[in-house]
């Protein structure tokens, strides 16, 4: 029987305890595990490169509480496997040194996330990987830049964040493969309710499970869900290699977040809207990067692949950056942070904040940019909190 996506949040991985009838998994906060013998431990061979363990013999390695966390995962995003990281950026540094070699080049969009360039420019460099930033919005862009020189990966992010773009996944996968390269989608913004990109032809899919997945921020997480086992096998090898792997507490608090992901994503989406039209008509706003707006470029694509529309707003002040930076002071409601996704409403200013990294570079955001991580409260009061905080 095929389930719904709040069934499978509620259920995968998470059969009550056969021990004590707990119907939450337990913490299984233990690094180690008695095992049957030496060299007893139960698994089975998954190509030459890893073994997926069935039992238990060290929590780097597998842990239940992590496991049930990755089953779920793994079910949300309809792929093969899922792997939970300590972070976002730990998921996804792992993920590239398993599909890149030195040497290798890789597509990135042009308004790619901070800690994403971060990565590909000051370190993945240092390991001869390069890249080259491409407006993943445009296809023909795409299929020229994977034209022009050899690459193996594309990178991509939809919306992107802080600009929330839009990228066709399903045409952007057909490119991709026409072109010998993978496709990766960053769905931290989406979230697997909204957005499902490996049904889309993308090969993995990485999130940050800090933001919508884990939803209360309280906890630090990543993952990555692969459609391919043989590809899922090498991954696991080289998480346990390193061991950027999350605790148990935090992988059980990922997996409660997971649990309401579809009941905080409507609201989340719901309240976005209300907050993204009332901007578009405010004269102290000069222009609004949300796709729920018929005016957002990426409207007809995302509505075509998405749920719905996603929790983030951004919008350019029309006052300039030091507006901007007021507007981000002013708010009482809307929290002055970093991250996202959480059930509370944080305000940022990307360019001094999350994307302080990309200062200098083509992936500069504008300084006049603010963004908004729309929480799960009354919507009037939002919206209030915003209209006083703009004047």
């Amino acid at each position: 029987m095929q389930h719904g996506f709040e069934t499978l949040a509620i259920h995968a991985g998470q059969e009550p305890d056969p021990v004590t009838g707990a119907v939450v998994p337990p913490i299984y906060q233990v690094s180690t595990y008695k095992q049957d013998g030496v060299g007893g431990l139960r698994g089975k061979e998954l190509g030459d490169a890893a073994r997926w363990i069935e039992g238990y013999e060290y929590s780097r390695t597998a842990n239940p509480t992590r496991g049930a966390l990755e089953e779920c995962l793994a079910a949300l995003e309809g792929g093969v496997r899922c792997l939970a990281f300590a972070s976002g950026m730990a998921a996804s540094d792992c993920l590239v040194r398993v599909l890149c070699q030195p040497g290798d080049h890789v597509l990135i969009p042009q308004d790619a996330y901070g800690g994403t360039f971060r990565l590909f420019d000051k370190v993945l460099t240092g390991w001869n990987v390069s890249y080259r930033p491409v407006a993943m919005s445009d296809v023909t862009a795409v299929r020229a830049a994977l034209a022009e020189r050899s690459t193996g990966l594309v990178w991509v992010e939809t919306p992107t964040n802080p600009l929330l773009a839009i990228a066709d996944i399903a045409a952007l996968a057909q490119v991709a493969h026409d072109a010998g390269a993978l496709l990766v989608v960053d769905n931290t913004f989406a979230s697997p309710y909204l957005q499902q990109p490996l049904a889309l032809g993308a090969d993995v899919v990485v999130h940050s499970t800090t933001k919508y997945v884990g939803g209360h921020s309280d906890v630090v997480g990543g993952a990555v869900v692969l459609a391919d086992p043989d590809l899922a096998a090498r991954l696991a090898f080289l998480q346990n290699a390193t061991g950027a792997v999350p605790g148990a507490f935090d992988a059980w608090l990922t997996l409660r977040g997971a649990k309401t992901l579809g009941v905080r994503m409507d609201r989340h989406c719901e309240n976005a809207q209300r907050i993204a039209e009332m901007l578009a008509g405010h004269p102290r706003v000069a222009e609004v990067f949300y796709p729920g707006l018929p005016s957002h470029h990426g409207h007809e694509v995302a509505a075509k692949q998405m749920r719905g529309f996603g929790g983030m707003v951004s919008f350019r002040a029309a006052g300039g950056p030091e507006e901007a930076l007021g507007i981000c002071g002013r708010t009482r409601l809307f929290t002055l942070g970093e991250s996202l996704g959480g059930v509370e409403s944080l305000i940022e200013h990307p360019a001094r904040m999350t994307h302080a990294s990309t200062a200098g570079s083509p992936l500069e955001v504008p300084g006049d940019l603010v963004r908004l991580s729309v929480g799960i409260e009354t919507v009037e009061d939002l919206i209030e909190d915003l209209r006083d905080a703009l004047g």
